[in-house]
């Protein structure tokens, strides 16, 4: 009854400034309008509350809507008070969706509702009750394997991030089918009616014959394919009526002899009618990939100029650490885009593209490069390590999209974790900037024929290696190993770039600037600051948009691989927040923290 009169009383009150959606608005800007929080106060932020939910794994942006907030964590979805993170209502079930959920207003008398998945489920919950949806699917739950799996009933379809909203209708993506992803995982694009949970459209995602782009498979190759999912975000045009969806690499990641040919919508961003899942236009980012290179962060829609005029844009950061940019509605590069000729493979049955994409703007924002002048010289010991590393495991490097070899180690920058990976962009409409975090991290390894199959494995029995000292996880090139950057929208140049994290074993010996590994995203505001934490000191930090200096940090209580939001409380408070709840890379340990922070009482503005 409590919750119920709160949100009554959160729909009387004057118009705030909440949080909806993951990416603030549908377009994924993530960018706010408060100005509460200035580069002027910033370093006068101090913690407001903390809410544990009580088991490691959460990379959730929460959103805030009508006055509540709602967060998945990964066995339940919670409602939370968010002035003080008191917990309103919580529905238990596991497997749920790790980054986040989706809010739908309601209509026709039905009440609002949030979604995510919990394992193979596609679940509604009624936010006035904390309870599943009746009228959605059976009883609040949609089998999302029904009528897809067919011979896998044992296997999990899941959700890694928000399903998308356009008008009534949700959208969502899936991650790989299990135990079996050989035999498919049906990695479908499907529209659902959010109020019945009716199945709407489903765009295969691997055409199927008779289908535009089935011919770029080989015979029978598209069949029982895996990958060519989105285990990462959408966003929608609601004016245009576009969803656009990055899509990943098809299976198997390192060796595509029984996929000859490009393979669409293999590593591709695809726009789709929202309303029937038609395919609207398509840019494949890399060709017959080799290198686990799936594009996942949230495609931003935002604003660039293309031959003197602001035209409506959508921007894709890659793991490649390439940053593409395209006419929203046609598909067309703002800035140009060409094929290169990249280095071949020599692996036996193997059929490398080519050549691959490379936009003309902007320069790379990760590195993509090597030599061997650029193994780490900054500790003697560390220095010793890695020369010994790439001399004793005969490694070499041709560049970007160097494939596996047979005879010795290839290095290839970036690594399966970019680059740039599910971060994404936000965007400050007002300085025409957009912002995003990369590290410089590479991989290295070799292929092999196991069981009559190539199978890319390294020295360490992994199928590959980082390029690192496993033991204090740091690179083995010289640093930035992770920066912050913005890109200014109206020439297509990077406006600045700054070091993002510390290495702190590094900063006790006097070594600095280095920035860290990381991975997470930033939001912006209207005031000028940017807000991230990502990085893997487990610290969250503020910088000044205009020139990337770095204002505040706080420490967390694990590392944040998440995205954060801001919003303004019924108090009038301006409160920003970021779950820390490490992750599985670079032994960041575990955490269940969700940390709100704010100026001090009454507001120093």
């Amino acid at each position: 009854m409590r919750y119920l009169l709160i949100f009554a009383a959160a729909t009387l009150l004057p118009a705030q400034t909440d949080w909806p959606v993951y990416g603030h608005d549908p377009g994924g800007m993530r960018y706010s309008p408060l100005t509460q929080i200035t580069p002027a106060n910033v370093s006068g932020l101090e913690r407001a509350w903390t809410f544990h939910h009580g088991k490691p794994g959460s990379q959730v942006t929460p959103i805030v809507v009508g006055g509540i907030m709602y967060i998945t964590s990964p066995n339940a979805i919670h409602a939370l008070e968010p002035e003080t993170g008191k917990e309103l209502w919580k529905f238990e079930s596991p497997g749920m969706t790790r980054r986040g959920l989706t809010y739908w207003p309601g209509s026709g008398g039905t009440h609002p509702r949030v979604y995510a998945a919990s394992e193979s489920d596609l679940i509604a919950i009624d936010v006035t009750t904390g309870k599943l949806a009746p009228g959605f699917g059976n009883e609040g739950r949609v089998d999302m394997k029904k009528g897809v799996l067919g011979d896998l009933p044992d296997a999990r379809l899941t959700m890694q991030s928000p399903a998308v909203l356009y008008k009534d209708v949700l959208i969502n993506g899936s991650n790989n089918a299990e135990p079996s992803p050989s035999k498919g995982a049906y990695g479908d694009i499907r529209g659902w009616d959010a109020r019945t949970g009716k199945l709407l459209w489903t765009f295969h995602t691997v055409p199927r014959p008779g289908e535009p782009g089935n011919d770029t498979w080989p015979t029978d190759g598209w069949k029982n394919r895996s990958g060519v999912n989105n285990w990462g975000f959408m966003t929608v045009d609601v004016e245009r009526g576009l969803v656009f969806v990055p899509l990943g690499s098809p299976t198997t990641d390192f060796y595509g002899g029984d996929r000859a040919g490009i393979g669409l919508y293999g590593n591709s961003l695809v726009a789709l009618e929202a309303a029937t899942g038609k395919v609207k236009w398509f840019q494949q980012l890399v060709h017959h990939d080799l290198w686990d290179y799936d594009p996942a962060a949230p495609p931003a829609l935002i604003e660039a100029t293309m031959n003197g005029r602001q035209v409506p844009a959508v921007a894709q950061i890659t793991k490649m650490g390439l940053m593409f940019v395209f006419e929203r509605s046609t598909g067309k590069p703002i800035w140009g885009m060409e094929e290169r000729k990249v280095p071949q493979s020599k692996v036996p049955g193997e059929q490398t593209s080519a050549t691959q994409p490379f936009p003309v703007k902007p320069e790379p924002l990760a590195k993509i490069t090597f030599t061997p002048a650029e193994l780490y010289n900054a500790t003697p010991e560390h220095a010793a390590f890695c020369k010994a590393l790439w001399e004793d495991q005969k490694m070499f490097t041709e560049g970007p999209y160097t494939p596996m070899s047979v005879a010795g180690n290839a290095l290839t920058f970036p690594s399966t974790l970019g680059g740039g990976n599910w971060s994404g962009f936000s965007f400050d409409p007002k300085l025409g900037y957009a912002f995003t975090n990369i590290m410089n991290l590479a991989q290295w390894g070799h292929m092999e024929l196991k069981d009559g199959t190539w199978t890319r494995t390294s020295a360490t029995g992994t199928p590959y290696a980082r390029f690192w000292d496993p033991a204090t996880h740091i690179p083995c090139q010289n640093p930035p190993f992770g920066e912050l950057l913005a890109i200014d929208m109206k020439t297509g140049n990077i406006a600045w770039r700054t070091p993002l994290g510390t290495v702190e074993a590094l900063e006790a010996k006097g070594v600095h600037n280095t920035g860290s590994l990381n991975l997470g995203g930033s939001i912006a505001t209207a005031s000028g600051l940017i807000f991230i934490g990502a990085a893997n000191d487990s610290r969250f930090r503020a910088f000044d948009s205009k020139t990337g200096k770095e204002l505040w940090s706080a420490k967390i209580d694990a590392v944040g691989q998440a995205t954060p939001v801001t919003y303004q409380g019924r108090d009038g408070n301006q409160y920003v927040v970021i779950m820390a709840a490490g992750g599985p890379y670079w032994g960041s340990p575990g955490g269940d923290a969700l940390i709100a922070f704010r100026l001090p009482s009454p507001p120093n503005r």
